[in-house]
């Protein structure tokens, strides 16, 4: 009986024992592997960015001044041109009819001044004898002053009816590339009120970009640039202050940098906005008439701004606030308030402090009072190439 009851016993503080390993917890796991970022203080310049688009530095467009029907082109459409080219031709007979016309005038009226002039002459020397009288005298003056005017009249519609019979041939005006042209020959062109456009021809060393900015941006602008002027070299090239920025439709920075021209001297009413353009150098011939840019221009420079990354921020009904690792790996939440887009980056403007560490990657794996295993991650929270 004895010997039952020492069997049962051990065999239940070996069951007793087996469930207690059973039931004991197992190990923690190791904190989560994360990436940070430690914020730090820097000038951050803020760039104001427009749509604008291009224009030659001349775009002259080309009509007939005179009526009449298109008798020849005379270029390749989308070929480069030179002042003085031969474009079109148009029909010259009626205007030679009228040149002719004109030259038979003057040689009449010089015919009738000839033979006042002689007139003149054979009666000054009798009116000094009294061989005729004052009155013949006067009549010959007359007709002879009478004559030039004519004469003059006579040369003045000739010289004119040259001017529209050089009209016929109409040359380029500029250096430039021309573009489509807008009629065939055959067309009757130069017809009041309304002519046609023949074609247009644009000088491309410098390009002009227009575009609109807002009067509160113009504020902002403006004073950026009182209060640099006084203390910078305001405007240089190299520094780029002052100085427009130009993007491609495609992305990439134009490789000139372009300056104001003007600002127009009005907001417009009806749109609160301002007419701005600047110009460009295009010794490439890249840019054309017509293409839409991203023109951008610095406003202002933050002094001493945090920047952090968009994906550090976590944003919830209007609500931002990221993921702080303290000195002993603690994850804590902080509400944070945020500025202006730089980039790919936020502008912080309160709750942060430089040297402090902010996850960048990982934030799906840590939580508030959490611990983790922080990594410092290098990133630029300034795209260089932009600035």
């Amino acid at each position: 009986m004895r010997f039952r009851t020492i069997v049962l016993v051990t065999s239940l503080s070996s069951y007793l024992f087996a469930c207690s390993e059973e039931k004991k917890a197992p190990p923690p796991p190791p904190p989560p592997e994360i990436s940070v970022i430690e914020t730090r203080a820097e000038d951050v310049p803020i760039f104001l960015e427009f749509v604008g688009q291009t224009h030659g530095l001349k775009d002259i467009t080309i009509r007939a001044r005179v009526e009449g029907f298109l008798e020849g082109i005379h270029f390749n459409e989308g070929s480069w041109v030179k002042t003085g080219d031969l474009l079109y031709t148009l029909e010259s007979q009626p205007f030679e009819e009228k040149v002719a016309t004109r030259m038979s005038g003057v040689a009449e009226v010089k015919t009738m001044l000839a033979k006042n002039k002689g007139d003149l002459d054979r009666i000054e020397p009798l009116a000094k004898i009294n061989a005729v009288s004052k009155s013949d005298l006067d009549a010959a003056q007359a007709a002879y002053d009478a004559s030039l005017s004519s004469l003059e009249a006579a040369q003045a519609n000739l010289r004119a009816a040259k001017i529209e019979l050089s009209y016929t041939k109409i040359m380029s005006p500029i250096n430039g590339i021309i573009g489509k042209t807008q009629a065939k020959v055959g067309d009757f062109v130069g017809k009041d009120p309304s002519p046609v456009i023949l074609n247009t021809v644009s000088q491309l060393d410098t390009i002009l970009v227009t575009f609109f900015i807002t009067e509160t941006q113009y504020l902002q602008f403006q004073r950026h640039k009182a209060a640099t002027e006084p203390t910078e070299a305001y405007g240089r090239e190299e520094e780029g202050e002052g100085r427009f920025q130009l993007y491609l439709i495609d992305g990439t920075r134009y490789d000139h940098i372009g300056k104001l021209d003007f600002v127009d001297r009005e907001v417009d009413t009806t749109t609160g906005a301002m007419l701005v353009q600047a110009s460009f150098p295009n010794p490439e011939k890249l840019l054309r008439p017509g293409q839409f840019t991203t023109v951008r221009v610095k406003s202002q420079v933050v002094k001493d701004a945090i920047l952090i990354p968009q994906r550090c921020v976590m944003e919830i009904q209007g609500l931002y606030s990221v993921f702080v690792v303290g000195t002993d790996n603690k994850v804590a939440t902080r509400e944070i308030t945020v500025g202006s887009r730089v980039g790919s980056s936020w502008m912080i403007t309160e709750g942060l402090k430089p040297g402090e560490k902010v996850v960048y990657e990982g934030l799906q794996k840590v939580k508030d009072g959490g611990t983790a295993n922080p990594t410092l991650a290098e990133i630029k929270t300034i795209d260089q190439d932009k600035n």
